[in-house]
C-alpha cells in the first residue's frame, strides 16, 4: 500500500542563523520523513552568538498565509514556534479555532539561547489563556514552565507541580523539559494518567540552539505520522541527543544542531493510518 507523504505545519519565526525557528522545524520534518509547511509571525536577525533585530509581520499576512493552507496542503499535525507579540497569538489561535489543521504542539518559547527576549511579556496571558487549551502537547523548559504556572521551578518536584498546573490550563500533555537541571536532563511529561520520566545523558557542548524547536518539531512530525503522543515525545527526545551529539560545530556562540545525524532511522517504528512509514 501507498501512503501519501503526511504533511506537518510550523507557525513560528525565521532564525537568519538557520539552527532554530522556521529553519529548524522544517529540516527536523524533512529527517524523520514529512513534508514541512510553514506560516511566518516574525523574522529575526540572529546568529549563534545573539539576535539583532526582530521584525514582526503583518497580522493579516499571517492570516493569509493560514488561509492558504486550509486550502490545500493541509497538515495533519501543526506547531507553534516564537509568536512574539499578543496580536500574533490571537491571529494564530484564531486561525487554528477556524482550520482543521491538526493536532497542535506548543512550543512556549520566550528567550534565546543568547538572552534575548522572543516573546512580549504582554502576550505571555494570550498564550496561557488562549492558545494552550488548544494544545494537545506543550513543551516547556523550567523557565518557561515557571512563568506559564506561575510556580517555581528548581528541581524535578517543582517542575512536576508546575506540569500539573499548566495541565489545568487545557493541554493534554505538558513535557517539562529538564535541560536546566543541574543534573542529567530528565523530561517530565505530566498527563491525566500521571508523569512519564524520561531520562537522558547530558552532552558536554556548547551547540544546543534550537533545541526546543527541533524537539517539538520533530514531536509534531511523528504525529503527523500517526504516532501515539507518548511514543512522539520519546522518539523527538532521542533523535534531539543525536542531534546535539553530532552538531557541526559551526559559529562562536551557541551552536546549531545537526538535524540529518548519521545513521538516524526516520521511521523509527512509526507508523500512517496502520501501515508501516515509508
Amino acid at each position: 500500500m501507498t501512503c501519501a507523504m503526511p504533511i506537518a505545519a510550523t507557525i513560528a519565526t525565521s532564525d537568519s542563523g538557520g539552527g532554530a525557528g522556521i529553519q529548524a522545524d522544517l529540516k527536523t520534518f524533512a529527517a524523520h520523513g514529512v513534508f514541512g509547511v510553514s506560516v511566518l509571525v516574525a523574522c529575526t536577525a540572529q546568529n549563534t552568538v545573539g539576535v539583532r533585530a526582530i521584525e514582526p509581520l503583518p497580522v493579516a499576512f499571517v492570516r493569509a498565509q493560514m488561509e492558504a493552507l486550509a486550502a490545500d496542503l493541509r497538515p495533519r499535525a501543526v506547531k507553534t514556534g516564537m509568536l512574539f507579540t499578543e496580536a500574533h497569538v490571537l491571529e494564530v489561535a484564531a486561525g487554528l479555532s477556524r482550520h482543521d489543521f491538526g493536532q497542535l504542539v506548543v512550543d512556549p518559547v520566550m528567550v534565546a539561547k543568547s538572552g534575548d527576549r522572543l516573546l512580549r511579556t504582554t502576550a505571555i496571558a494570550a498564550l496561557r489563556e488562549i492558545l494552550l487549551p488548544l494544545a494537545l502537547v506543550v513543551t516547556p523548559n523550567w523557565p518557561e514552565a515557571a512563568v506559564l504556572s506561575h510556580l517555581p521551578v528548581g528541581d524535578e518536584a517543582e517542575g512536576e507541580a508546575a506540569g500539573r498546573r499548566i495541565l489545568d490550563l487545557g493541554p493534554r500533555f505538558v513535557v517539562v523539559k529538564g535541560g536546566h537541571a543541574p543534573g542529567p536532563p530528565t523530561d517530565l511529561v505530566v498527563h491525566a494518567g500521571g508523569v512519564e520520566r524520561l531520562g537522558g545523558e547530558r552532552i558536554p557542548s556548547p551547540h544546543t540552539h534550537g533545541t526546543g524547536c527541533t524537539f517539538s518539531a520533530a514531536i509534531t512530525a511523528q504525529l503527523a505520522r500517526g504516532v501515539e503522543p507518548l511514543r512522539a515525545i520519546t522518539i523527538a527526545k532521542r533523535y534531539v541527543s543525536q542531534a546535539i551529539a553530532a552538531a557541526p560545530g559551526l559559529g562562536a556562540g551557541h551552536g546549531p544542531l545537526q538535524h540529518f545525524p548519521k545513521g538516524w532511522d526516520a521511521d523509527d517504528g512509526a507508523t500512517i493510518d496502520g501501515e508501516p512509514a515509508r
